[in-house]
């Protein structure tokens, strides 16, 4: 790094880089060995895995979420709202797109931003695989504000069925059996559960008909039979209509057509088939990608076309020693970025870049109130352990608190804890506006 105070932008403020921008805020931003600049297109940051929540109105990202402007304040770094839209790596700039608000007006014109480091901690979008009438017709959870367009519908249509007062039912296909598709499935059932204690006692679980559609031979395809196993029953119980081998070939008003032209009928329907990077990357023409737009990387995290380009989470392709790709989740995100923080402090002092080592600390599947299954890696054997009920439960909720820890830091994270509590008894259990 040439300038006395380096400038580290990082671009994308999820779980990795809002960790990223928190560390190196305390240990350079702080102390002026480095200017560090987080920059997003939203004003707030919600944990990704809990957007199934916010669809279902079981969390208020109002309320649960961080705003990064009041975070930045109180952590060393600077924010700056912008959408990601161009890169000119000779030159060591980026250039952000107008801002617009709700009614189109121009809030901030095109913007270029210089910097020495770049961490490019975008995330992932859905991926339709240009499936007809998706776009159209189908709800996505990519971000919260998506999050909070499909909880609207899902209001509008509790109300529509309660003040019918008749025997309709409620329609949900969810295509995509991933944790996020099975974890919305059950929380589904939970809200449903409590409509009744809000005055829709009309809108009751038994007229809501949950289609979880998959193309593959089993849910949750990347996680082990036993747990895969274990969550389809725990679904079936509750009600959940899993589909397996049944592959969509196109979205419609009326709900999706299978590849054998069956009709699967539905009121909303929702995407969760797939994920890759957002398309602007691969319009870039910079980087090596793979087929779903990541960005290919070297050992060390930094991008195979530039040593000054770090890639972390979701938008990164970082291949194992076993040929394996880092799969895109929330703990891979917490380790890239704790290795690009000590990267960039080595750099600082000139030392050489150390390798990323992805460590496989298990999965685990929230069902809602009703179950927690998955597997835990151990330290002591490289077997995986199946863990179910309260344990998987508590240790899911741990990994929410680790990432709190890190960009709040452990007093604060117990007060959140604290008023968590307190919140739970003086507001609704569940968000209805």
């Amino acid at each position: 790094m040439k300038s006395t105070t380096p400038k580290i932008v990082i671009v994308g403020g999820g779980a990795g880089g809002l960790e990223l921008a928190t560390q190196l805020g305390h240990k350079l931003g702080k102390r002026n060995k480095a200017q560090i600049l987080l920059i997003d297109k939203n004003r707030n940051h919600i944990w990704k895995p809990l957007l199934h929540e916010v669809a279902t109105g079981s969390l208020d990202s109002d309320l649960d979420g961080v705003v990064y402007s009041a975070h930045a304040a109180k952590h060393g770094y600077q924010f700056q709202l912008g959408t990601f839209s161009a890169l000119d790596p000779a030159n060591k700039s980026l250039t952000l797109a107008p801002q617009l608000d709700e009614n189109g007006q121009q809030i901030l014109p095109w913007r270029e931003v210089s910097f020495d480091k770049l961490v490019i901690a975008v995330g992932s979008v859905s991926n339709d695989f240009n499936t007809p009438g998706i776009k159209e017709f189908c709800y996505f959870l990519d971000s919260h504000q998506q999050a909070k367009r499909f909880h609207h519908a899902l209001l509008d249509n509790f109300t529509r069925i309660h003040q019918a007062n008749s025997n309709k039912s409620l329609n949900i296909a969810i295509v995509g059996a991933g944790a996020t598709g099975v974890e919305l499935s059950a929380e589904l059932f939970h809200v449903a559960d409590l409509l009744k204690v809000y005055g829709l006692d009309k809108m009751t679980r038994q007229k809501l008909n949950i289609h979880l559609i998959e193309a593959g031979d089993s849910i949750l395809p990347a996680l082990p039979a036993r747990i895969s196993a274990a969550v389809r029953r725990e679904l079936s119980a509750l009600g959940v209509n899993v589909m397996e081998n049944t592959r969509i070939a196109k979205g419609c008003e009326q709900g999706f057509i299978t590849s054998d032209e069956q009709l699967i009928p539905a009121d909303l329907m929702l995407w969760a088939a797939g994920v890759k990077a957002p398309d602007f990357i691969r319009e870039m023409g910079i980087f090596e990608l793979n087929r779903v737009n990541q960005i290919l990387v070297k050992a060390d995290l930094t991008s195979t076309v530039d040593q000054d380009i770090y890639v972390i989470g979701d938008c990164c392709a970082c291949k194992l020693p076993d040929g394996s790709w880092v799969p895109p989740r929330a703990q891979s995100a917490h380790q890239m970025a704790q290795c690009v923080q000590k990267n960039l402090l080595r750099e600082l002092k000139g030392l050489p870049l150390q390798a990323y080592k992805y460590v496989d600390y298990g999965s685990l599947v929230n069902l809602s109130r009703y179950s927690t299954i998955g597997s835990l890696m151990g330290n002591l054997t490289k077997n995986s352990m199946f863990v179910e009920g309260r344990i998987a439960r508590l240790v899911y909720i741990s990994l929410y608190r680790m990432h709190q820890r890190a960009i709040h830091g452990s007093a604060k994270t117990l007060a959140l804890w604290f008023a968590e509590k307190i919140m739970k008894v003086v507001r609704p259990r569940m968000k209805l506006h």
